[in-house]
């Protein structure tokens, strides 16, 4: 599996353009977004580019591609625009020996976790803030930032997951970190 992984569009044309060249370059099977896709939210202001209606058709135009969970920002009149589901709350993948709980994380977070067992990663958006950090009882939190909206000074970038683990990258492809399946803790 190679798998792109974007969070917090929040409705910007620009970034979203960027994003989709980075999934372009990165040549991944799909990309999963996790949420607050075409509204920028009230708390957060205007992202560059503001036009939920061409991010639409952006994503549209690779939807075969697309897997998403819901965000605060997203609901029932944004799924009338887009052509692929954007309604659930979270979904499962089974990565690396490993299972990822992915959602956007204004419900499910490390204060409220999901039922995970030890080993388990759990995947969230919502903060705007890159992570990758252990929590629990041997999990490992992980959070590829902002796209559009990067908070307290972090890149606006995305994630790279694959069988053999996690790559953090800015929008032009730098890598500023990376996580080995092999090297995490049980």
């Amino acid at each position: 599996m190679n798998l792109m992984i974007a969070s917090d569009i929040h409705g910007s044309g620009y970034y979203c353009r960027e994003m989709l060249r980075a999934f372009e370059r990165e040549g991944p099977e799909r990309i999963l977004l996790l949420g607050d896709i075409l509204y920028h939210g009230p708390r957060n202001d205007l992202p560059r580019d503001y036009a939920p209606k061409e991010v639409a058709a952006m994503l549209n135009g690779i939807k075969g591609r697309v897997m998403c969970v819901r965000g605060n920002c997203d609901c029932e009149v944004d799924q009338m625009m887009l052509e692929f589901p954007i309604m659930a709350e979270y979904c499962l993948m089974y990565v690396g020996g490993r299972v990822v709980f992915a959602t956007h994380g204004h419900v499910f977070s490390t204060k409220r976790p999901p039922a995970l067992a030890r080993g388990d990663i759990l995947l969230h958006g919502h903060t705007h803030i890159p992570a990758w950090e252990v929590f629990g009882e041997g999990n490992m939190y992980v959070n590829p930032g902002s796209v559009s909206i990067p908070k307290d000074g972090t890149r606006h970038g995305y994630m790279m997951l694959n069988d053999e683990g996690l790559i953090w990258k800015d929008l032009a492809g730098e890598i500023y970190h990376e996580e080995r399946f092999s090297e995490i803790n049980d």
